[in-house]
C-alpha cells in the first residue's frame, strides 16, 4: 500500500467506568464514616444514661427521706459528696464559703437564694417550707450532677 492511501481513524475514547460498584477507597471511607457515627451515637447515650442514673440515684435518696428537714439534709450530704469529688476538702466548708462554692461557675448566685440558704441550716431547723425544699432540689440536682459527672 502507498502510503497515500492508507485509511487513518479517529482515536476512540475509552467506555467511563460504571459507577456501581464503588472502588475500594469508598467502601473504606463509607465504613469510616458508619463507624464514626456509630461511636458518636454510643457516646451520647452512654452519657444520657449516667445523667439519668445519677438524677434517679439523687432523686431515689432523697425520695427516701420522710420530712422535708431530711429531704435538705439528704441533698446537702448528696451535694458534699459530689463536691469531694472537684475539691478535696470542699466537704468541710460551711455557712457563705459552702454557697459561694456551691456558686462557682455559675454566672449568677443560684444557690445564694432563700431556697439555696436551706443548705447552710435547713437540716437543723423544726420546719421548712416545701416549695422551698422543691426549689432546692431542682438546682442541687443539676448541681449534683454535674460534679459527678466531672
Amino acid at each position: 500500500m502507498a502510503p497515500g492511501q492508507i485509511a487513518l481513524r479517529d482515536i476512540h475514547q475509552a467506555a467511563a467506568p460504571a459507577w456501581w460498584p464503588p472502588a475500594p477507597g469508598w467502601w473504606i471511607a463509607a465504613a469510616l464514616v458508619v463507624a464514626i457515627v456509630a461511636a458518636m451515637w454510643i457516646l451520647r447515650r452512654r452519657k444520657i444514661r449516667q445523667i439519668r442514673e445519677l438524677e434517679a440515684m439523687f432523686d431515689d435518696t432523697v425520695d427516701a427521706a420522710q420530712t422535708p428537714v431530711a429531704q435538705v439534709r439528704a441533698m446537702s450530704e448528696l451535694l458534699r459528696r459530689a463536691a469531694r469529688r472537684k475539691q478535696g476538702d470542699a466537704d468541710t466548708y460551711d455557712g457563705e464559703t459552702w454557697l459561694r462554692f456551691l456558686d462557682s461557675g455559675y454566672k449568677m448566685p443560684v444557690f445564694d437564694t432563700d431556697a439555696g440558704r436551706m443548705l447552710v441550716d435547713g437540716a437543723f431547723r423544726p420546719e421548712v417550707d416545701a416549695d422551698d425544699v422543691r426549689a432546692l432540689r431542682d438546682v442541687a440536682r443539676t448541681r449534683f450532677v454535674e460534679w459527678m459527672r466531672q
